[in-house]
């Protein structure tokens, strides 16, 4: 997602995309990689276009006070499948994927709250994110088919999948991480730390972490100024242009300008999702999910290098099978967008059996 505040490092935690720093001198094409097409559309290829041909219906379901936002294709009684997108993202990331599967599949994807198009909460956690993926799913008519549907969760979404399928493996016939990185729970003493590390600056006890934001999205006075400020977390180049572009602009929202001068654009997030998630219920999850479990990642991802195969928290992985994307980082459905495609479509041929 996009930022223009640098980040605080972030603790080790069970979902692994959290906001991390920028580093100084990123080159163009990492810091900013829309900003040559002045606001443009960069050139796409012809499977692209035919994929955000084939629109998904929109519309919203209400979860615990909120309304979460729903994207669907294909028909209805079909075999079940719903993404579930990365941090600070939305549903967007998945309409140039989803339509490749929506003639098999009656396929779902969602914004979890605080995220694209949902309602923003006053606390956010796991259990709710749970509550809202198989509220959406039995929207989309998932279960209408005698299979249950497959969850499939890019990054900060495989961890929320990764939860489902410990928690609640009985909504789901299997599950798919992409590109998901475990950095374990934190413990009690990083817990109390971070707790006297608020009161003496003054702030109300977070959930799980230091807080990274404190103030709003900034309002861009054009959308090509906008555009220019969308960069990935973790930093990285982007893979496919017209992907990144297709991204950026369903991130963004008018809004009110500061001073008054009318509107402009700014982000979709919540920019106090971190400090707003509450962890507590991920301490005791201490064995692995029960549910059939196949991860999917790049192969210079900084989220697998960083914490995903090794470090605290890599138990919770172990036995799971892997299949290693060539050519990708982290965002993987945006570097290699055919080949993820192609590994999802290889491994619901053949799997689970």
């Amino acid at each position: 997602m996009a930022e223009d505040t640098s980040r605080e490092t972030p603790p080790a935690g069970l979902d692994d995309d959290e906001p991390i720093p920028l580093a100084p001198g990123l080159p163009p094409e990492i810091a900013s990689p829309l900003a040559q097409f002045e606001g443009r559309k960069p050139p796409a290829p012809a499977w692209f276009d035919a994929a955000l041909a084939r629109a998904p219906e929109r519309s919203f379901v209400p979860v615990l006070g909120a309304n979460v936002e729903l994207l669907t294709w294909g028909t209805r009684g079909k075999p079940g499948l719903i993404f579930v997108h990365g941090n600070s993202a939305n549903a967007d990331w998945w309409s140039f994927i989803a339509p490749f599967f929506a003639d098999e599949f009656r396929v779902a994807a969602l914004s979890l709250s605080g995220m694209g198009a949902s309602d923003w909460r006053e606390v956010y956690a796991f259990e709710t994110f749970a509550t809202e993926i198989h509220a959406c799913a039995e929207a989309a008519g998932l279960y209408e088919n005698p299979e249950k549907p497959v969850y499939i969760g890019h990054s900060f979404g495989g961890s929320q999948v990764f939860y489902s399928a410990a928690r609640h493996p009985g909504r789901m016939r299997a599950a798919i991480l992409i590109d998901t990185g475990f950095g374990g729970p934190p413990t009690p003493a990083e817990m109390e730390a971070w707790r006297k590390e608020e009161a003496r600056a003054g702030r109300a006890p977070q959930w799980g972490g230091r807080p990274h934001r404190s103030g709003p999205n900034k309002v861009y006075p054009t959308l090509e100024q906008a555009l220019a400020r969308f960069r990935f977390m973790p930093p990285q180049r982007a893979g496919n242009l017209c992907a990144a572009d297709w991204i950026a602009r369903r991130s963004l929202k008018r809004a009110p300008m500061p001073d008054g001068s009318g509107e402009g654009w700014t982000w979709r997030f919540d920019p106090a999702v971190w400090t707003k998630l509450d962890r507590t219920g991920m301490s005791d999850l201490s064995a692995a999910a029960t549910a059939p479990m196949v991860h999917i990642y790049g192969d210079d991802s900084d989220i697998i290098k960083r914490h995903g195969m090794a470090g605290r928290g890599n138990e919770l992985m172990a036995g799971i099978p892997r299949i290693v994307v060539p050519g990708s980082e982290h965002h993987v459905m945006v570097d290699q967008p055919l080949a993820l495609i192609a590994a999802l479509r290889a491994v619901l041929a053949v799997w689970p059996a």
